[in-house]
Formats: C-alpha cells, structure tokens, sequence
C-alpha cells in the first residue's frame, strides 16, 4: 500500500484520538491534520489536500454532509469516508449524494477502519456490513413496487451503461475519463444525458438503479 496522507475531522476528541492510533500503526499512513467541526475540515482539506479525508456526520458549524460535498468540489482527489454513529438509509444516501466514496460506524473502527481507508484510498467504495443490510433493504423495498420479472425499459447504449456501472462503484469523472480513454468533457456529457434520459436526480438513485438492473451488486458497492 503506498504512502497515505489522511485528514480526521470529529467533533469528540475521544474519537480522533482512537482513529489516529488505528491510521498510524499501518505503515506508510500519516494523519496530517485533525479537524473538530465542519468548516475546520473544508478549511484543512483545501490546505492540506489529504489522499483521504475521515469526516463525522453531526459536527457543529457545518454539518458533515456539507463538509464531504464541499471537500469533494474543492479537492476532487481527496477521498471521503464517513465515520459516524448515524446508520439511516436516508443519511447513507444524503453522505453517498454528496461525494463520500465510504460510510463507517463508529462501532466498527477498531476492527474495519483501516480496511475502509484502503478501500477508498484505491478508489473503491466501501460500506460497513451493517450498513450494506440498510441499503440491500432499502434497494428490495424499492425493487418491491415493480411486479415479478417486470423492469422498465431503459434505452441507454452499451457505453451509457458501463458509465453507470463505474459510477455506482464510486468512480469520478476523471477516473472514468482515464479508464475509457475519453475526456472528462464526454463523461460529464453522457452522465448529464444519463440523469435526463432515466429520470435520475442523485448518485443515489443511479446505485439503487444500478443494483436493480444488475449493472452493480451489493458487493461492488
């Protein structure tokens, strides 16, 4: 695993304490920075430029779903993974719209964080596996207002559906740029026709639609 720079923003000094122990006894890992609210993070992330940012959800100031969308939009290269108590479906999806490409319970630092650090820091997503039981029910809830065997059409071409299916798995932009050897301009371009030609308005709706339609599954995610 190469060199790691990471930013841990929590308001409990308790946490970050716990969080830099577990980061720092992996080798090559350096915490560069502790935030203790919303806009400290933003702050530091911009001046830092972290390969990976650890942000709390409920932190006074600014909210941490605002500090993971204005990180993602000031330092597109720095990865996002969520640490917090909150395990709701509908907090999972407000953190996964904003830009984070991983969502932690504090119950399960100890044991996960340094899996999910790597996972992100690689580019993928990661999920706590509580977490994954919330967004595998949410997905069959949903999956549950079409009739057995019945999915709507959907039309999109061959490349359209290899674009959803790398963003469902947490790539951006630029990633997906490099990977189909295309520009960043085309892949804004098929994403923007993507959202209108299915009715899709969040990040969210695009996994939910990509699991459903078998383009991701709950292991990629």
């Amino acid at each position: 695993m190469k060199r790691l720079r990471i930013l841990i923003a929590d308001d409990h000094a308790l946490v970050r304490r716990g969080a830099r122990a577990v980061l720092q006894s992996q080798r090559g890992w350096k915490v560069v920075g502790e935030a203790a609210n919303g806009r400290e993070a933003v702050e530091m992330a911009i001046e830092l430029k972290p390969d990976v940012a650890l942000v709390d959800i409920g932190m006074p100031e600014m909210d941490g779903v605002e500090a993971v969308r204005q990180i993602r939009q000031a330092v597109p290269n720095t990865k996002v993974l969520v640490l917090t108590m909150h395990d709701s479906d509908l907090m999972v999806r407000r953190a996964l719209e904003a830009g984070a490409s991983g969502y932690l319970l504090k119950s399960d630092l100890t044991d996960s964080l340094t899996k999910a650090v790597k996972a992100v820091a690689e580019g993928k997503r990661f999920l706590a596996p509580k977490v994954s039981e919330i967004v595998l029910e949410a997905f069959l809830k949903m999956r549950s207002h079409y009739p057995p065997g019945d999915k709507p059409v959907t039309g999109t071409t061959p490349r359209e559906t290899e674009i959803i299916g790398l963003l469902a798995e947490g790539k951006s932009n630029k990633e997906i740029a490099a990977l189909l050897h295309i520009t960043v301009r085309t892949v804004e371009t098929h994403r923007t026709r993507i959202m209108i030609k299915l009715g899709i308005h969040s990040l969210a709706e695009l996994i939910h639609y990509a699991m459903r339609h078998g383009i991701a599954t709950a292991q990629d995610l």
